[in-house]
């Protein structure tokens, strides 16, 4: 009895050291890796991307799945090797710059388009404020005629739609940031999150995604600096955003 068990072990061992069950594993994780591109540079002064910047990419990388890369040019969004990330996260707004321009607008719709995802972060909402047709891309925009944000301060985000891939492992939970009262548009959306107003008393959308030709994209406008993108729950968020907007399913922990 004692020698059949231990021969079950021991072929157990040798299946598990087996060259062909190694390459197996490692061709299904190669498989399984997205590329992932943060385009940051430039934005309002009051958001520190130079600061923030690091803390996305960490959150996001947590995810082994997910290879992160970091721009600090948006000007790359007109490369022609965009289309080879399987994710681009916008993180960064035109605030006293033009925006990347005509090639980069038409290059990032093209992509998206074709399918790569495409994550939008807090201010990226108005990375391109020359581009009417953003808003399609984006589902909402900032419009500068309205409200901001309620004060900079502690509030709880609900979760709309918890049974969303994208919203794995999340549930209520409080941040200090900015809430953004600024969206406009009219462009078919599914709220996955929002959070209720201390000035006016309405429900904002905090995070919410879109089709965009085969593309998925998924916005959200958590995030204003360090403090926010270390929230743990708000770094599972866009991490989760990434790995669902790469075609992945997103993973616990």
């Amino acid at each position: 009895m004692r020698y059949a068990a231990a021969c079950g072990a021991l072929v157990i061992l040798l299946a598990s050291c087996n060259p062909a069950h190694t390459a197996s594993t490692t061709t299904q994780n190669k498989a399984q890796s997205k590329k992932v591109l943060i385009v940051t540079g430039v934005d309002y002064p009051g958001h520190k991307w130079k600061l923030t910047a690091p803390v996305l990419a960490k959150a996001i990388a947590a995810d082994k799945r997910l290879e992160v890369t970091v721009t600090e040019k948006p000007g790359d969004l007109a490369k022609e090797n965009l289309g080879d990330y399987d994710t681009v996260v916008l993180h960064f707004m035109d605030w006293e710059v033009p925006d990347p321009g005509a090639k980069a607008r038409a290059n990032l719709k093209r992509v998206v388009k074709n399918g790569t995802g495409l994550v939008l972060v807090h201010f990226a909402c108005g990375a391109f404020q020359e581009w009417p047709e953003f808003v399609e891309l984006a589902g909402r925009a900032w419009d500068p005629k309205l409200r901001g944000h309620d004060p900079h301060g502690k509030f709880t985000v609900q979760i709309t739609d918890s049974k969303h891939p994208a919203m794995k492992g999340l549930s209520e939970f409080e941040t200090v940031d900015e809430l953004y009262t600024c969206l406009a548009g009219n462009t078919p959306i599914k709220v996955l999150a929002k959070a209720r107003s201390k000035v006016d008393g309405k429900d904002y959308p905090m995070a919410f995604v879109l089709d965009y030709g085969r593309g998925r994209v998924y916005h959200s406008v958590l995030g204003h600096d360090v403090q926010a993108l270390a929230n743990p729950a708000v770094g599972r968020l866009f991490r989760n955003a990434c790995a669902w907007t790469a075609g992945l399913e997103p993973v616990d922990g």
